[in-house]
């Protein structure tokens, strides 16, 4: 992949597509010798789920997240024209990546818990989707900026921990 992207007048290399979510591409780009995760919006159509302004809603939710102590990666740049968005990329396997190969998420269970405790108390609730979190360092990164109100329908015991190992741990 050689292709290259600009957000607020710098230039991102696209070095290869890591995702292909709900709202948008997601690509690790490199910048002044620097790895990145370069968000594409996109406006594709999505069955199960209802978009407003998607950009706006990266920016709402990061400073969400943040808010509630959630370890997630730096906003680095918005470009709200062309609908991206650059945030630090953080190096690590995914916990699917760690469930599909034959480990065990078990140890990440406590920190996750945590991350649906704190989002709980803001009245938030995050994809708790394999893909959507990072381990580096022994530490785990939701990787992800999507939050919604809070619903126990969609908490992490009620949904999320059925995706993180056979049959939920």
């Amino acid at each position: 992949m050689e292709e290259s992207l600009t957000v607020c007048g710098k230039t991102y290399r696209l070095i290869k597509l890591l995702g292909h979510g709900k709202g948008g591409y997601s690509y690790l780009a490199e910048c002044g010798g620097r790895l990145f995760v370069l968000k594409q919006i996109h406006h594709e159509p999505c069955d199960y789920y209802t978009f407003g302004n998607k950009i706006e809603a990266e920016i709402r939710d990061y400073g969400r997240l943040r808010e509630a102590g959630i370890r997630v990666p730096e906003l680095v740049d918005v470009d709200q024209d062309a609908e991206r968005i650059v945030k630090e990329y953080i190096d690590g396997d995914t916990i699917d990546e760690m469930i599909r190969d034959g480990s065990s998420a078990e140890s990440y269970l406590e920190q996750v818990r945590l991350m649906a405790k704190q989002a709980g108390e803001h009245g938030l609730n995050i994809d708790y989707y394999p893909t959507n979190f990072v381990v580096r360092d022994g530490l785990l990164w939701y990787i992800d900026y999507e939050c919604n109100p809070y619903s126990d329908e969609w908490n992490f015991e009620n949904w999320g921990i059925e995706y993180w190992g056979p049959g939920g741990l």
